[in-house]
């Protein structure tokens, strides 16, 4: 699962599988939490992510929505998603 971005000690990463399960979504992971982004709605729809850095995450995901949509697509295809310019 490659990571496709870091910020502010969160790490987000995209499995790359054609088979793969919808809906597209993100994984994070910051210290020992652990969260699943849905990219249609933008929310967390799994894990135990603290308050701040969830908050972080859901804005990051709004800001770059048409990024990650095309990585998914990339992604679902097998194919290694591209970097995405971190929260700043």
């Amino acid at each position: 699962m490659p990571t496709i971005s870091m910020f502010y000690g969160i790490i987000v990463r995209m499995y790359c599988s054609p088979s793969e399960h919808n809906p597209p979504h993100i994984h994070a992971y910051y210290q020992d939490a652990k969260a699943v982004v849905d990219l249609n709605s933008c929310e967390i729809t799994e894990g135990n992510f603290p308050r701040k850095q969830a908050k972080m995450l859901v804005a990051w995901t709004e800001i770059h929505h048409e990024e990650l949509m095309a990585d998914w697509d990339l992604a679902s295809k097998g194919e290694l998603p591209f970097k995405i310019e971190p929260l700043r």
